[in-house]
């Protein structure tokens, strides 16, 4: 909570200058005015925006938009108001950022918006799919129902992600480890043993040789190489950022034989639950589709999804462009089928969401046990060559003795 520092004048007339943590510069009015104060000047402590200019930024993660969710719901199930619900939130969520912004929407609806066009004020921390949902929720009438889905939709959604990240991680720590190993055997170890050799006027091997060059760069070097890792690593990042280095990454993520089976589940398991979330929650197909195609993670599955959207627009079954996108598996379009032709597109599409998210575990296992041994061999033929070039004079010297 900010300080505020305010100059007033009493019912007397008498200058009063201090400071109080507020919330808001509105708070800090109606303390005044309640007090019988008249406002000069309100601005926030110096001291305050200092230590703010240097804390830390805090990310808003799925999880944090799932709690939020979940704790409005139960506060509107109980016949709170929104107002109430916000001003609550904003004083007990954890973190920063959300309670920061929170406090803004609380705000906005005290100065009479409704809490969908205060949402969409905060665009960089609340989703789309949330924002649209709660629209269509004030529109209904359903708010408390809508939040309960969509608690339950980040709840699945943070489940997914966490499954993502925990078969990452072994990975890429076991990447790491394998490049600082690497790293000081070149630089450390190489040298060393080599110079033993150098004396012996034994010609050194070619293998040796090569090592020993790029031994010779590192330690001469090393703050070329890191510049050189550093811009790399920045230029990849922001190409990555672009819809060309999207679209790239994903066709490259569907055309790797290990990761293409788990990246294609990932995405028909995010698709079948958003789509059921909105179709359930009364939002149009056309709709959902332009929602969805915002949420879905993946570039071509997004450009598919848009013109799918067009393809309905013309009046064409659904199940026909998805098939055309050539990502979504034979099961997923023939669900869709029967969920047109039944009626029932939404609770058909809640079975399948919840069908590929076991999949999505069993995918993220057999993606897990099949990495590990692939970076160990990585890993044992890396080391293992630097361990022969080192070993190789070695063996020439004995040669040479022999004879």
């Amino acid at each position: 909570m900010p300080n505020y520092k305010y100059t007033a004048l009493d019912k007397l007339g008498k200058k009063v200058d201090k400071t109080y943590s507020a919330n808001s510069r509105e708070e800090v009015l109606n303390m005044l005015r309640q007090n019988g104060y008249y406002p000069v000047n309100i601005e926030i402590d110096s001291k305050a925006k200092d230590i703010k200019k240097f804390s830390l930024p805090s990310k808003v993660k799925t999880k944090d938009i799932a709690i939020f969710c979940r704790q409005f719901y139960a506060m509107l199930n109980a016949g709170v108001p929104i107002i109430n619900c916000l001003e609550i939130l904003r004083n007990q969520t954890e973190n920063k950022k959300l309670k920061k912004t929170v406090g803004e929407v609380y705000e906005d609806v005290q100065k009479g918006m409704t809490f969908s066009e205060s949402l969409k004020n905060h665009r960089n921390v609340f989703p789309d799919l949330l924002i649209h949902m709660v629209e269509a929720g004030e529109v209904s009438g359903n708010l408390d129902i809508i939040m309960d889905r969509m608690a339950s939709h980040f709840e699945k959604e943070n489940k997914i992600n966490n499954k993502i990240k925990s078969a990452m991680t072994y990975p890429i720590i076991l990447g790491i480890v394998a490049v600082i190993v690497v790293i000081f055997l070149l630089t450390v170890v190489m040298p060393t043993f080599i110079g033993m050799f150098e004396g012996s006027g034994v010609p050194l091997p070619l293998p040796t040789r090569i090592l020993l060059s790029i031994s010779d760069f590192l330690k001469g070097y090393w703050y070329l190489v890191l510049i050189i890792t550093i811009g790399l690593f920045y230029i990849l990042t922001k190409y990555m950022q672009t819809d060309k280095g999207k679209y790239a990454m994903d066709r490259f993520k569907f055309r790797i034989p290990v990761l293409s089976s788990t990246t294609k589940k990932v995405v028909t398991s995010r698709f079948t639950r958003t789509m059921s979330t909105l179709l359930a929650s009364g939002v149009s197909l056309i709709e959902a589709l332009d929602i969805v195609s915002r949420v879905v993670g993946n570039k071509i599955v997004s450009d598919g999804l848009q013109q799918s959207k067009e393809d309905v627009r013309k009046g064409i079954n659904l199940a026909e462009p998805i098939g055309n996108i050539g990502i979504f598996p034979p099961m997923v379009v023939s669900m869709i089928k029967i969920g047109e032709e039944s009626g029932a597109l939404d609770d058909i599409l809640d079975k399948t969401a919840n069908f590929y998210d076991e999949e999505v575990e069993t995918a993220m296992q057999r993606l897990t046990t099949l990495l590990e041994p692939i970076m160990i061999v990585f890993m044992a033929v890396i080391i293992g060559f630097i361990v022969i070039a080192m070993m190789l004079p070695m063996f020439d010297m004995v040669n040479t003795i022999d004879y």
